[in-house]
């Protein structure tokens, strides 16, 4: 996370600004959505966590039999990690050993997961079904799960969430399926829970009232979906939400004002000025059709330093109070970095005044508007 300190920048007989030869600004925290898993920094997540203290010891079954090590055929079983991927199977093994903490089937032709695939794996800590093609799913599937952490089904043909998460689920990976609708209490019981992601044809009718309750503090990403506006009773806790490339026009004003903890908004089109919650510091704006700097929007983020993505838009001119509004009672934001390349912008129009809260000249990115 970008430090946050307050330098203001003088620009007593400064130059006009000139394009940042600097690479764009790295978005980081976003969620990979590609068809693979990253098993080895998995593992490690895995082994860091089990180093600590407060690590509960493992429960072994009754049959559990240490002399007889057993592992399915055609896949690698190493350290309570047991790697099925690309195999073409077209169900769970049966035979996964009962100490395993890291169960990989990933890039298989798996179509459903049964009642007792996961029968004995109590001790499970991350599963990965990514890139299957999983239309169904048991509704005591999961039950014996009661140690899982993380769960991986992205690329699959869901078309809903699955039932009865374990309680102790902390990540949720899901897009990429065919999810048209989040019922009430698809999330119920998990307020451990911190991050779920989606890339699924969802409208704002699909989303029903009480969908996301029992959630607490969340990285919730909705990207590529069919949003037409902010999604209605978000969990209270929302700390980063994330809308790009909805079909998202403008936010009202009472949208996310009820966020009190969200840091990070995400890519959506806005053509007011909305009030945004005082604690964002990351604004996502960039890949829409924004003819203007939001500047509404921006009055009312004023607690943090900012980091703003306006890049890959329509705005053709910067005016001077767009970043830095003046007036009575304005309290002014102050940014390490706005992000404005591939705008039709003539950067050398832009009076210097206007990045006067800017960390550092550098930190303002124009670059070259593809025509």
């Amino acid at each position: 996370m970008i430090p946050f300190s307050v330098v203001v920048l003088l620009l007593c007989a400064t130059p006009p600004p000139t394009p940042s030869v600097a690479l764009p600004f790295e978005q980081e925290g976003f969620l990979d959505f590609g068809k693979r898993i990253d098993v080895e920094g998995l593992m490690m997540m895995m082994n860091d966590e089990e180093e600590g203290s407060a690590v509960e010891e493992y429960y072994k079954p009754e049959y559990y039999k240490p002399e007889q090590p057993t592992c399915p055929f055609g896949c690698q079983c190493n350290q309570k990690v047991v790697q099925c991927s690309d195999l073409g199977l077209h169900y769970v093994p049966y035979d996964v050993p009962p100490e395993t903490r890291l169960l990989d089937l990933q890039s298989n032709q798996i179509t459903e997961i049964r009642e007792d695939d996961f029968k004995g794996l109590s001790n499970l800590y991350a599963l990965v079904l990514v890139n299957n093609k999983i239309s169904r799913v048991h509704l005591r599937a999961f039950m014996p799960l009661r140690r899982m952490q993380k769960l991986y089904f992205s690329h699959n043909q869901l078309t809903a969430v699955p039932k009865n998460l374990p309680s102790s689920l902390v990540e949720l990976r899901i897009h990429d399926n065919h999810i048209k609708k989040v019922a009430a209490g698809d999330f119920s019981g998990l307020g451990s829970m911190n991050c779920i992601d989606g890339r699924n044809p969802i409208q704002n009718s699909g989303l029903e009232l009480g969908a996301f309750d029992g959630l607490k503090r969340t990285f919730l990403r909705i990207s590529e979906a069919k949003l037409t506006g902010i999604p209605k009773d978000l969990p209270e806790g929302l700390h980063e939400l994330l809308l790009d490339q909805n079909q998202i026009q403008a936010i009202e004003l009472e949208d996310l004002r009820q966020y009190e903890g969200l840091h990070r908004s995400g890519q959506v089109g806005l053509q007011e000025g909305p009030v945004l919650p005082k604690n964002l510091r990351e604004l996502h704006l960039e890949n829409n059709r924004i003819p203007n700097v939001p500047g509404g929007l921006l009055i009312y983020v004023m607690f943090f330093k900012q980091v703003v993505y306006l890049h890959s838009n329509n705005i053709s001119q910067v005016d001077m109070n767009d970043f830095c509004p003046e007036g009575f009672g304005v309290k002014k934001t102050y940014y390490n970095g706005i992000s404005l390349f591939d705008n039709p912008i003539n950067y050398w129009e832009v009076e210097p005044a206007t990045f006067r809260c800017v960390s550092n000249r550098m930190a303002v990115q124009f670059g070259n508007h593809k025509k």
